[in-house]
């Protein structure tokens, strides 16, 4: 009995120092990407060309193409095993002359109004819209009032996020329909436009953009949408309560074409013992086009690029196949995404984990990850390498849009979640621009993401049939 308690315990501190050991080698690595990632990082140069050398990139656009064509070079130049363009036909819709409107409370007496086309919507006439207002808050409020009180009229959708949620994203989600199916929903009441209150939580006269859809409404019903700033929205709404008559006049210009071809673009350092698992990491070229989309989603674009080359830089040899994807097409249609993960399946690709960076380039507060039980119990188990670079959030949730297509059983999905309270003052508006990104906390999430490749590479997805490179 003693011998076998003394085995126990021999055991026991052996794996104890097996697992210091490990901590110290992978505690070094995590502070080598850090200062490799502060100290000569290159995300904010790749941003600063992607935001003020080409701006905005709507997909189908000139922009789309010259952000294809710039970050392929820029990947070329990492000396990874693998670069290339991947097709996929993408929906070009093109805004027009800028969007103009007011708000009329009596003959000659008008007030200019702040908004812009959602994407997707048709134009107005060439002489614009304009008719009396009928404000809701919900989808469900039309079918109340009917279509004796809609018809004809323009439907005001006026439901603000949620200021009392700490978790932003949340506070979109609670309101984001009413910019998605507006549109179509309003249409069957025989309304004649909408205008939806820009997804934001600060009070200001930027308007927000983003998708909305039609569904399978005839194109002759289809009805222009836009979205008010947060500013006017309030303006609108309380005016409406002392004039409800009002008339409010808006003319955008915008226009559907074919769709074009366009390219997810894709980096790969091959695996040195799992060549035929993947982990990708990855953010949308694709922005909308009233600012230049540095936060939404530029910055995941170079925090994910110099994923591959902290890792090649700090003279790590990746286990399994690295990719860094960049998908085309997520702000309107996902096309990108779908395409990868169809592309994946037919070629009978192996994709074990895959990480994605789309909520800005504000602070790393830490990561949600989509897995399984076994899998988040490895990762909670990696918190403390993370603590002294003050990241702390490592909670099961959501990962990403774009990542989402290749989701099947026994594989981990992870989203990096930056501090997010700021996210949504830029989120698809015109200050989405370059001067609204910090370079340190850009940095800082590149590391961050790193750190997690590093990690999840070394150890492994838990449950995983492997195949070892002969």
């Amino acid at each position: 009995m003693r011998k076998i308690l003394s085995l126990l315990i021999l055991l026991s501190i052996g794996q104890s120092v097996i697992a210091q050991k490990a901590n110290t080698k992978d505690a070094a690595m995590l502070e080598a990407i850090y200062k490799e990632s502060l100290l000569n990082g290159n995300s904010y140069d790749w941003l600063d060309h992607l935001s003020n050398k080409i701006g905005g990139r709507l997909s189908g656009s000139t922009n789309a193409a010259k952000a294809v064509k710039y970050t392929k070079a820029e990947l070329d130049k990492l000396g990874l095993d693998k670069v290339w363009l991947q097709p996929v036909m993408v929906p070009k819709w093109v805004r027009g002359l800028k969007e103009y409107s007011f708000m009329e409370t009596g003959p000659g007496i008008t007030s200019i109004m702040n908004v812009c086309a959602l994407g997707g919507s048709v134009a107005t006439s060439n002489a614009g819209l304009k008719a009396n207002v009928v404000e809701v808050t919900t989808l469900e409020e039309l079918a109340v009032l009917g279509r004796e009180n809609i018809e004809g009229k323009i439907v005001f959708f006026n439901r603000p996020m949620q200021a009392d949620l700490i978790l932003t994203f949340q506070a979109y989600g609670g309101c984001v329909d009413q910019r998605y199916s507006g549109a179509k929903e309003a249409a069957k009441y025989g309304a004649v436009g909408i205008v939806v209150r820009s997804m934001n939580l600060r009070a200001d006269d930027f308007p927000h953009t983003g998708a909305m859809s039609y569904g399978d409404l005839a194109i002759s019903k289809r009805i222009p949408a836009c979205a008010i700033s947060t500013n006017d929205a309030n303006k609108l709404s309380n005016t409406l309560k002392l004039i409800p008559d009002l008339n409010f006049y808006f003319k955008q210009n915008c226009k559907i074409f074919p769709d074009v071809q366009s390219f997810n673009v894709i980096g790969e350092i091959t695996g040195s013992t799992y060549p035929d698992q993947y982990m990708i990491v990855g953010g949308h070229l694709d922005s909308w086009d009233l600012g230049d989309g540095s936060h939404d989603d530029g910055a995941g674009v170079v925090q994910s690029m110099d994923v591959l080359r902290l890792l090649k830089k700090t003279g790590y040899t990746p286990k399994h196949s690295i990719r860094v994807v960049l998908f085309m097409n997520e702000e309107n249609g996902l096309r990108g995404g779908n395409e990868y993960a169809m592309q994946a399946n037919l070629k009978g690709e192996n994709h074990v984990f895959a990480l994605e960076s789309d909520s800005g380039g504000f602070t790393p507060r830490g990561f949600s990850f989509d897995c399984d039980a076994a899998n988040f119990a490895q990762i909670q188990s990696w918190e403390t390498l993370f603590k002294p670079y003050l990241i702390h959030y490592f909670e099961k949730g959501g990962s990403g849009a774009d990542i989402g297509p290749l989701k099947k059983e026994g594989m981990v999905l992870a989203g990096l979640r930056p501090d997010s309270q700021r996210y949504f003052d830029y989120h698809h508006a015109e200050n989405d621009t370059f001067d609204a990104v910090n370079k340190r906390e850009l940095e800082l999430g590149a590391a961050t993401m790193t750190s997690l490749i590093y990690l999840m590479d070394t150890y492994g997805v838990k449950n995983r049939v492997t195949k070892i490179k002969k």
